[in-house]
């Protein structure tokens, strides 16, 4: 019989990317792939860096691995891993603890599934990480999350990316493509482009060879893929030529992830950030004046140090009025080995956790009033495999998230459809979708 590994992965569209490409390496070796909740031999263990708590979310899932699986072989990968490859170690239960530039060599390691009475580390210098090695999500979403590029230059002062990923580096545009055409081939309807910091494509062995605006013109004309859609990207390399191209497309979709931030000058400056908000809000203004019904996220950051309670609301007050559609807010914390760790003016956790709060809501109001100026229009909607309670969901090309009754025929299908009116749960309800396919 074939071992069986499972997968669980914190974290970012990278990190869920890069497990699917370390799956397929264990499938080629022969492994069968089954849910984290079963009994499995080998649990890996994707983890992340950027949000709060990475030890506690990793014992907790280590844990639950060894509840299913009291032998199973445990393997730690991902940002965290890099970062803390020794705190991970004395976490009970795990087997081995591979580093960026180890992790898409499990095989290698992997040789011998017996627990091991101590942990092993495998862990070079970050700065060994400098081959590109790509990968994309399969199998589980009728969403593909294609990974072009990897690492960060930037030097946020809040940021451990550039310690956990080494410098940029990115894929091929040759190859992208290949990657674009396959995933064409298995059926896959929508391709998501992500990488730490994906507008700075290009980049191969410190040398800058291509442009991001290079790939999407290349992948613009891919056949199969009726969508594509760029993940993140920062508003200093979101340049007017894309903005453009991408409102002329019919493959790229009305949807940008721009982080922000923070909307104080003063701040962005103590976070380092190569922008003002000024240019910020060219950018929303220029989205919106050539597609009104463009979708835009905004990453932000509260109780940065420094952060009066006046610089929070130049904040608020200044996405308050942005023409944006919702929030990610992050309640900062500090990190090891980071310039902001050491600033002056720690925020109280408290107040941070009252500025979090209130954004949360302000971004409540603002994907409800996005939601509001869509009721009524017709579009095309992307139906997902998940479904609970009765219900499936689905994306329009402009991130509406809708719902529908459940109908399995309607799976990874694009349907023309009618928003009708939110509902109690934010979601937006719509007329029966279309007996025709759109595609």
């Amino acid at each position: 019989m074939s071992k069986k590994v499972a997968f669980y992965t914190l974290g970012c569209k990278l990190n869920f990317s890069e497990s699917s490409a370390i799956g397929r390496q264990f499938n080629d070796a022969g492994f069968e792939t089954v849910p984290f909740t079963d009994q499995a031999d080998v649990y890996l263990i994707n983890t992340c860096s950027v949000t709060d708590h990475a030890d506690k979310k990793c014992r907790k899932v280590v844990k639950e691995a060894l509840k299913h699986s009291p032998n199973a072989y445990i393997a730690v990968v991902g940002c965290y891993a890099q970062l803390k490859p020794k705190e991970i170690s004395e976490i009970p239960g795990v087997d081995i603890v591979l580093g960026a530039a180890e992790k898409f060599m499990i095989i290698d390691y992997i040789t011998d599934l017996t627990k091991q009475e101590k942990t092993q580390i495998f862990n070079q210098d970050i700065s060994e990480a400098k081959e590109f090695i790509s990968s994309y999500s399969f199998g589980e979403r009728t969403r593909t999350f294609l990974k072009v590029q990897d690492g960060c230059d930037y030097t946020c002062t809040f940021c451990t990316i550039p310690l956990a990923r080494g410098a940029s580096r990115s894929d091929t545009i040759a190859h992208v493509i290949d990657q674009a055409n396959e995933i064409a081939l298995s059926g896959v309807k929508e391709i998501v482009l992500t990488g730490v910091n994906l507008g700075d494509f290009g980049i191969r062995d410190g040398i800058r060879e291509d442009k991001f605006f290079d790939l999407i013109q290349s992948l613009d004309k891919v056949e199969g893929i009726d969508r594509i859609r760029i993940s993140s990207i920062e508003p200093n390399l979101l340049s007017n030529e894309i903005i453009e191209f991408v409102s002329q497309s019919n493959k790229f979709v009305p949807h940008f992830h721009i982080p922000l931030q923070s909307g104080c000058n003063k701040v962005l400056a103590l976070m380092r950030r190569r922008y003002k908000r000024e240019l910020y809000s060219e950018r929303v203004a220029t989205i919106k004046s050539l597609m009104p019904d463009c979708c835009i996220g905004v990453d932000v950051i509260v109780g940065f140090p420094g952060e009066t309670h006046d610089d929070f609301l130049d904040t608020y007050n200044f996405l308050n009025e942005l023409e944006v559609s919702y929030l990610h807010v992050f309640t900062y914390s500090e990190r090891e080995n980071t310039p902001a760790a050491e600033m002056k003016g720690a925020v109280p956790g408290s107040v941070r956790a009252e500025r979090s709060k209130m954004l949360h809501i302000l971004s409540e109001k603002k994907r409800r009033a996005f939601y509001e100026t869509q009721i009524g229009k017709s579009t095309e909607v992307l139906f997902e495999a998940d479904h609970k309670n009765g219900f499936m969901h689905g994306f329009s090309r402009n991130y509406v998230k809708v719902k529908a009754p459940y109908d399995p025929l309607l799976i990874n299908e694009i349907k023309q459809i009618k928003f009708e009116n939110i509902a109690s749960d934010g979601d937006m309800e719509i007329s029966e979708p279309a007996e025709s396919l759109v595609h």
